[in-house]
């Protein structure tokens, strides 16, 4: 009996030792827990690649600007009055660089008495220096003028003399502006220098003119070389300008506008700015615009490349335009 007990105990501890051992038992150690362990996933897509770009500057840099003078030109102006007025006006709202006159700068006779109030009142600051009574004057001179017959009946034109301070011996001088070179001749009888296209004077013109390396080459004068108006043409002025290397003349004497083109050449008459008007006649053959009427300027827009003459009137009327190219262009 007490063999049997024992027997029955060892059967009993062993199945509690059996028990105890599987309930004990660790995980395995390469298993996580389910809460804690991470899915695995394999890929099937195909990976496009990131695409790449060319930049292109949006901004262009502009040009360098091209250079541009603009002046006006008056002629046979000089008489104070609301004709005289209208045209300064006008010159003024174009803003200009300077001015340039072909002659009679002061009617009747070229006096002293009169200068200031026939020039300086109305352009007084274009000239420098200026010593007159209407105002203040330029900071550096911008008003350039030719001799004309009138300028030159009061002791032969020393009231313009004392009046300007214009380079070389003042009665015929050249002067540039950015591109342009201007030469100023002196087409009165008067000229010590002689007026013929084989005088000093002329002499001068050709050497300046085979001298300059300005794109552009303007000469400009009193008494007009062609003209339809009511003094007429002035042969002793037709100098061989175009051979020389002119590429416009300018002039005044008649008191109208008019163009003309002789040999290819250039030839613009400007008087109609202020003095008495004068009537025009039957354009002679060179003649390519003409105009009598009402008072008016000259504006003319420059690059190195081309030079636009325009006449207009003091009632805002464009009477003429005309383009030169530049013959190297």
């Amino acid at each position: 009996m007490k063999k049997f007990i024992q027997t029955i105990i060892l059967i009993l501890a062993a199945f509690s030792i059996a028990g105890c051992t599987a309930e004990t038992a660790p995980p395995p150690t390469n298993t996580l827990p389910p809460s804690t362990q991470s899915p695995t996933f394999t890929s099937t897509a195909t990976q496009t690649p990131l695409p790449t770009f060319t930049l292109t500057p949006t901004f262009t840099p502009s040009p360098t600007p091209i250079p541009e003078v603009t002046f006006a030109v008056i002629g046979d102006f000089g008489t104070a009055g609301p004709g005289l007025e209208a045209v300064a006006a006008m010159i003024d709202s174009w803003e200009v660089d300077f001015i340039i006159t072909v002659g009679d700068n002061n009617y009747p006779i070229g006096s002293p008495k009169t200068i200031d109030e026939n020039i300086g009142q109305y352009f007084h600051q274009y000239i420098y220096p200026y010593q007159g009574e209407y105002g203040q004057g330029a900071e550096s001179n911008r008003f350039f003028p030719a001799l004309g017959n009138h300028d030159l009946l009061w002791e032969t034109g020393q009231p313009y003399y004392d009046y300007f301070e214009l380079p070389g011996n003042e009665r015929y001088y050249q002067f540039t502006w950015n591109f342009i070179d201007f030469f100023v001749l002196n087409s009165d009888w008067v000229e010590p220098d002689g007026i013929g296209k084989t005088s000093p004077q002329a002499e001068w013109l050709q050497n300046a003119l085979a001298q300059s390396q300005a794109p552009w080459q303007v000469v400009y004068f009193h008494h007009a070389p062609y003209s339809s108006g009511y003094h007429g043409s002035t042969p002793h002025m037709r100098w061989p300008f175009k051979e020389w290397g002119a590429d416009v003349v300018l002039s005044g004497h008649d008191h109208d506008y008019e163009r003309l083109e002789v040999d290819g050449l250039l030839y613009l008459v400007q008087g109609l700015s202020g003095g008495q008007r004068y009537p025009v006649y039957e354009p002679i053959p060179e003649s390519k615009a003409l105009f009598g009427g009402t008072y008016g300027a000259m504006h003319v827009l420059a690059t190195p490349f081309e030079m636009t003459f325009e006449f207009s009137t003091i009632e805002g009327d464009l009477i003429d335009s005309y383009t030169l190219t530049h013959p190297t262009n």
